[in-house]
C-alpha cells in the first residue's frame, strides 16, 4: 500500500513540530518518509546533535478518515543502522567475572545450580557414609557437597588454566609437579589429578597445580655447571711494565 499522499507531503508540518520540541541547531536535512500504517506515517530528518552520530529524528504524523487535517502524535530521536549505542543491558550477577569480589560482597549460588547437590546424595570419595541424611539432619557436616558435573568443570578449568600443562611456565619446566616435593596431596576423586604447591618460592605457592604442571622451582632442580658461580683465577702482580698516570 502506498503512503497517503497527505502524510507524504506534510514535510513542513512534522518540522514546524520538531522545531518546537528540540534545539532547530540539531536538525539537519529531511532524508525521508516511512509509512507506520494505514493513514499512519513517520518523517525522518538528520540529526546534528553533538555526540549523536549516526541518529536522527523522526516525526509520526497520522489523519482521520475523510479528514485532510495532519495530526502530530509524537517526535523522538532514534539511533540509525551506523549510531553509536550504549551495549545491551547485562543484570550485575552475569557481570560478575572470577577474581570481582571485594571483601563485604555476596554471591550466592543459583537455586538450581548444577554443581551442587545434598550432601546426602553424593559423596566426595571414600568419606561418603550411609549416614550422610542423619547428620544433615541434626545439623552436623556439610549441607552441600560438589556434583559429579561441578567436579568436572573445576577440573577443565584448572587444567586448562594457568596451573595446568599448556602454561609457559610448565612448558619449559624441567619436571613436572607430580614428582616434586613440594607437592600437597589432595583427598578425594580430584587428588588423582590435582595437588597444592607450598614451595613458598614458587609462582603457584598456595594454589591447586595439576600433576603434570611443572615450573623452575621443582625440589629436584639443579643449576648446570654453566649456570653456576664461576672460580676466579688468583691475581697476578705486573712487575715488569710501567702503569701510565696522567698529570693534572
Amino acid at each position: 500500500m502506498p503512503i497517503d499522499d497527505q502524510l507524504a507531503a506534510a514535510v513542513d508540518i512534522a518540522r514546524a513540530a520538531l522545531d518546537e520540541a528540540t534545539d532547530a541547531a540539531t536538525i539537519g536535512d529531511h532524508v525521508g518518509v516511512v509509512e507506520d500504517g494505514e493513514r499512519l506515517a513517520s518523517h525522518h530528518f538528520a540529526c546534528r546533535k553533538a555526540g549523536y552520530t549516526g541518529w536522527y529524528w523522526s516525526v509520526s504524523i497520522s489523519r482521520a478518515p475523510d479528514s485532510d487535517r495532519v495530526t502530530v502524535n509524537d517526535v523522538v530521536l532514534l539511533p540509525g543502522d551506523d549510531a553509536i549505542t550504549a551495549p545491551a543491558w547485562t543484570p550485575y550477577r552475569e557481570r560478575i567475572r572470577p577474581g570481582d569480589l571485594s571483601p563485604g560482597d555476596v554471591l550466592p549460588p543459583d537455586e538450581d545450580d548444577a554443581r551442587l547437590v545434598p550432601a546426602w546424595s553424593a559423596g566426595d570419595g571414600e568419606e561418603q557414609t550411609p549416614d550422610r541424611f542423619f547428620a544433615r539432619e541434626v545439623g552436623l557436616g556439610r549441607e552441600w557437597v560438589l556434583s559429579l558435573e561441578g567436579r568436572e568443570l573445576a577440573a577443565d578449568r584448572w587444567q586448562a588454566g594457568e596451573q595446568g600443562p599448556e602454561a609457559a611456565i610448565a612448558q619449559q619446566a624441567a619436571a613436572s609437579c607430580h614428582s616434586c616435593g613440594f607437592m600437597i596431596s589432595l583427598a578425594g576423586p580430584l587428588s588423582e589429578r590435582f595437588g597444592v604447591c607450598a614451595n613458598g618460592m614458587a609462582n603457584d605457592d598456595g594454589r591447586v597445580v595439576s600433576f603434570d604442571h611443572g615450573c623452575g622451582a621443582h625440589s629436584g632442580a639443579r643449576l648446570s655447571r654453566s649456570a653456576g658461580a664461576q672460580k676466579l683465577p688468583p691475581p697476578a702482580f705486573d712487575t715488569l711494565t710501567l702503569d701510565e698516570v696522567d698529570n693534572f
